[in-house]
């Protein structure tokens, strides 16, 4: 982001951003980062968890959200799912926060984990960067809470992520699939 204006509100949600891939569910089924990505078994759960939610979305739904099946550069071992949601857009709108997360609840979508909700104050995201455990956590994403336009989005939604978040010299797409694990509650 070039700038923090509009991020200066007086809601702002900040959520952990997970080490994972960028996938969308739709009413016809789930794409990764784009509709043309090719096949991985890592992608295998996430098809059969979209289609059980694809049916129950309109044709101009999506929901997006972390796939995190496949351990990338940080091993999670108590996921409460292999996709945790993080935003709801309806035709081109990224919907408000609040109607996201009972839209998720509505479709059984666990959301990414909120790290902070309030007023934007200078020092808050470097306040936040201090508290992050490196070896456990990516960053963050901050949005405002207020819905917005897609257009909108590089200046209503920003990420920070941790230095030389990349830490090994083979893609996770061409090494060994490392399934991450969930908390024991969720087997």
């Amino acid at each position: 982001m070039s700038s923090l204006d509009g991020l200066r509100l007086d809601d702002l949600v900040v959520t952990e951003k997970m080490d994972g891939e960028n996938t969308t569910i739709h009413s016809k089924g789930t794409y990764a980062r784009s509709p043309d990505s090719r096949y991985h078994p890592s992608r295998d759960w996430l098809k059969a968890f979209a289609a059980g939610i694809s049916p129950q979305l309109a044709d101009n739904e999506r929901i997006v959200g972390e796939n995190l099946y496949a351990q990338h550069s940080i091993g999670y071992d108590a996921l409460q799912s292999y996709f945790l949601g993080f935003a709801w857009i309806v035709e081109n709108d990224i919907q408000p926060w609040d109607v996201t997360i009972i839209r998720f609840k509505e479709l059984g979508i666990t959301p990414v984990k909120i790290l902070y909700r309030g007023q934007f104050a200078e020092g808050l995201f470097q306040s936040l960067a201090d508290k992050l455990d490196f070896e456990t956590q990516e960053g963050f994403v901050a949005r405002d809470a207020a819905g917005f336009t897609d257009i909108e989005m590089p200046n209503r939604m920003g990420k920070y992520v941790r230095a030389n978040h990349v830490r090994s010299e083979t893609h996770w797409m061409t090494s060994d699939l490392v399934p991450n694990r969930l908390a024991k509650k969720c087997h």
